[in-house]
């Protein structure tokens, strides 16, 4: 009996390891936000002045899902006043979403601060357009000359 359990204690601690190592090598494909968050943090971007702007792009993230819309936003003094999302039609739609906390939403080097739901989603406007423009790389010196 002693055999069986240990047998079977065995084949469990087997599974779980087995399992844990699997996971722990898949490898999980950068989502839309992280794709364009790290483009303005390797560029940087500019400020956005008061106007609407229909070039933008919203994400809304929950947990490591994110989706990607574009959108169309009103800017007044480094503040979005509403966001919207535009249809397959070319119409917009506002996005109402309850917010957790109150107050204005600056834009920081061409990306807005990050927007909390009630329902604990995440949500940016980006504005690609905004992003800097890459810097050349630095000039190789030549390799010296046999004489």
């Amino acid at each position: 009996m002693k055999k069986l359990i240990y047998l079977c204690a065995f084949f469990f601690s087997y599974g779980i390891v087995h399992t844990n190592a699997q996971t722990s090598t898949t490898v999980e494909e950068p989502n839309c936000y992280l794709k364009w968050i790290k483009k303005f943090e390797e560029r940087g971007g500019e400020d956005v002045a008061d106007g609407t702007y229909t070039d933008v792009i919203v994400t809304f993230r929950t947990g490591s899902n994110a989706i990607c819309y574009n959108g169309k936003v009103e800017v007044k003094s480094q503040t979005i006043l509403a966001f919207y999302i535009r249809r397959d039609d070319g119409s917009y739609e506002q996005v109402k979403k309850k917010m957790k906390f109150s107050g204005p939403v600056m834009i920081i080097g061409g990306v807005s601060q990050t927007m909390l739901t009630t329902e604990d989603e995440l949500i940016n406007v980006m504005f690609p357009n905004k992003i800097k423009p890459k810097k050349a790389g630095f000039s190789k010196a030549p390799e010296p000359k046999e004489d």
